[in-house]
């Protein structure tokens, strides 16, 4: 799914080409086929097709690569791709260990093409407003951040792989990492302590999968403490999919406070007033362009993202989100695994960061 999402978003990339797909899933081979017809018509004939990462490897002629497969298979595949002479975009999470992600890290850095994580939040247009606001110091000094996700179920996926905390991560690293990457980008500081209050509840208890239940978080409370001194909030519920706005961004500080509702879009600034004095909140709207909304499911993200990355591909901007951020976020997500797991607050320091 998120392969076609990327292949609908490129097809309107100015100066981007696919040249290659590569999918060991005739399935999914088959609905990248579909988009490529979709969005390119007679030419998606001359795309070339390749059933192994392997076989892409050794015959495909490409400039740059994106890899949307299962979490659990990104250190495999990447073990192939890195020798190749071209710049990777790798959807997060990172990997679903701290271990794979250091050795992904390890070999990003010595790659001569640019490596990036893929964070599309980062790029959804109403909440690159809000962080450039608050990093702007629009509400003064930043102390408190919540962030809300209140949304869908995990959907169905090939082989069913994203039922299970093994092939996942966990839901806090799997689905989570966005939002951890969001408050390092927002607070501009690492994390030191996790605690997470979790369970899975509602979705999927009844599932069975070759007699096996799955293990995913399907909604969470995670409180972080970063080496600043701001505090950072997650509300995750994944049985929420009736609510107005699946995203929502509050940053506190010393002036002002400031929210962001996404898919709204609206940008709302609450300064202090002091007390019984009438309130000054202002309210805008920050637009999404129609095609690149119609192209994903990330409220444009995924295209912004790709005018980033096809930049960093040309020398003509820098890599934004970086193989070590894609770190930090699966170990923040790992931490509040354990809490989750532990019922306890987890030391950044435990996890060796």
């Amino acid at each position: 799914m998120m392969g076609v999402e990327h292949i609908r978003n490129l097809a309107i990339l100015p100066g981007a080409e696919i040249v290659a797909i590569a999918d060991p899933v005739a399935t999914s081979i088959g609905w990248a086929a579909k988009a490529l017809g979709d969005a390119l018509g007679d030419r998606a004939a001359g795309v070339a097709r390749f059933d192994s990462v392997e076989a892409f490897a050794a015959g495909a002629d490409v400039d740059a690569i994106v890899i949307a497969a299962p979490n659990n298979t990104h250190r495999d595949v990447l073990e192939r791709l890195l020798d190749m002479d071209a710049a990777i975009l790798c959807e997060k999470p990172l990997a679903t260990t701290i271990d794979d992600a250091r050795w992904i890290v390890e070999r990003a850095t010595s790659h001569a093409k640019p490596f990036w994580t893929g964070m599309e939040y980062r790029f959804m247009p109403p909440a690159a407003a809000f962080i450039e606001q608050v990093k702007g110091g629009r509400v003064g000094r930043l102390q408190m951040l919540s962030i809300r996700e209140h949304r869908f179920p995990f959907l169905p996926k090939v082989g069913d792989w994203n039922r299970f905390s093994a092939n996942t991560g966990g839901t806090m690293v799997e689905k989570c990492c966005h939002f951890f990457d969001l408050m390092r980008l927002i607070v501009g500081a690492e994390a030191v302590r996790v605690y997470c209050s979790g369970a899975m509840d509602v979705n999927h208890v009844d599932e069975r999968y070759d007699g096996q239940r799955p293990d995913i978080i399907d909604n969470s409370f995670t409180t972080v403490d970063f080496a600043n001194g701001v505090r950072a909030m997650l509300d995750l519920s994944m049985f929420a999919d009736g609510a107005e706005n699946q995203e929502e961004m509050s940053a506190t500080g010393d002036a002002a406070r400031l929210d962001v509702l996404i898919p709204a879009g609206e940008l709302v600034y609450s300064p202090r007033v002091g007390f019984l004095n009438p309130k000054q909140v202002e309210r805008c709207h920050v637009a999404v362009d129609p095609a690149a909304k119609a192209a994903g499911s990330h409220e444009g993200a995924t295209y912004y993202q790709h005018v980033a990355f096809a930049a960093a591909v040309r020398g003509e901007g820098p890599v934004q989100v970086t193989a070590e951020d894609g770190l930090r976020a699966v170990a923040i997500g790992t931490a509040a695994e354990i809490s989750a797991r532990e019922h306890r607050a987890v030391l950044m320091t435990e996890l060796g960061l």
